[in-house]
């Protein structure tokens, strides 16, 4: 099978290595094109036996699958280069959350499916989200989930609940991230600790959390109160946390669903769609 990747930015490398690196791929099935193309050559080196395609035509007409790696506004301009190159036995796939199945099966005569990748499959963990349009048979279904298997925990979801399910497994990284880094800040600040001895320590603990959560079967409220002993230290934190977190996680929705649906709304445009989708 020869796969390709439109788009070799951030996440579009990121698969590309992860891929590589489980032996889910080999460079020589893997075609790869690049509006800079100095990112792809990069690629190459990195990983010889890819090959560099000189156009996103070539890319995506020499692939059985391919994924579209690109910023949400450059996909009007993508498509409209490669779908006369394009076959009904062919799968497209998106990683790009804004963009619809329903532009895309309106714009391309091949099969198509939407995917939303996380940094955490460059580790071999995290969640792959997955939605299929209607021409995806129940092989290819399974062509795309086997190849995601490799690299993270398949998940198959509804597209409308693309934005809240990626707020979790792809910005999740990020939000948790930036809650750590403040309180390291305040930890070395008040303490005068090493902070590479606290973020070692932090990562070792989202790892063990994250383990509790998925393979031993606790829901966060649960491993609260396994933690937090009535009256203690951790009880008292969290009664500090509760206080100041409460209504936080409402503003960091609505902030992420006006960004996608600013998105999403240009994206109508362009395709020539006028639809209204409710907000949740």
């Amino acid at each position: 099978m020869k796969v390709g990747f439109i788009g070799t930015g951030s996440m579009g490398s990121l698969l590309i290595d992860a891929f590589i690196r489980s032996g889910a791929l080999l460079p020589e099935q893997i075609r790869v094109s690049n509006r800079t193309p100095e990112k792809a050559q990069q690629l190459s080196k990195r990983h010889p036996g890819l090959t560099v395609c000189s156009c996103n035509k070539e890319t995506a007409s020499e692939s059985d699958l391919f994924f579209i790696c690109v910023k949400p506004l450059e996909f009007k301009s993508v498509i409209s280069e490669i779908r006369d190159r394009l076959s009904e036995h062919q799968i497209a796939v998106s990683i790009t959350s804004p963009v619809q199945l329903i532009h895309l099966e309106s714009a391309l005569p091949c099969k198509v499916a939407k995917i939303i990748p996380s940094i955490t499959n460059i580790t071999g963990g995290g969640a792959s989200l997955c939605m299929y349009g209607s021409r995806i048979k129940e092989e290819d279904r399974q062509l795309i989930q086997s190849l995601l298997s490799y690299i993270s925990r398949p998940v198959e979801i509804l597209e409308s609940h693309t934005r809240i399910t990626s707020d979790f497994s792809s910005c999740g990284p990020a939000f948790l991230s930036l809650f750590l880094e403040k309180w390291i800040d305040a930890a070395v600040e008040m303490t005068g600790i090493d902070r590479g001895t606290l973020n070692a320590l932090a990562g070792e603990m989202l790892v063990g959390t994250g383990k509790l959560l998925t393979e031993e079967g606790f829901s966060p409220e649960q491993l609260q109160e396994r933690v937090a002993v009535p009256g203690g230290i951790t009880a008292q934190a969290l009664i500090l946390l509760n206080s100041h977190l409460n209504g936080l996680f409402y503003q960091l929705i609505e902030t992420t669903h006006d960004k996608y649906e600013e998105d999403l709304a240009k994206l109508d445009a362009a395709f020539g769609f006028s639809v209204n989708r409710p907000r949740y």
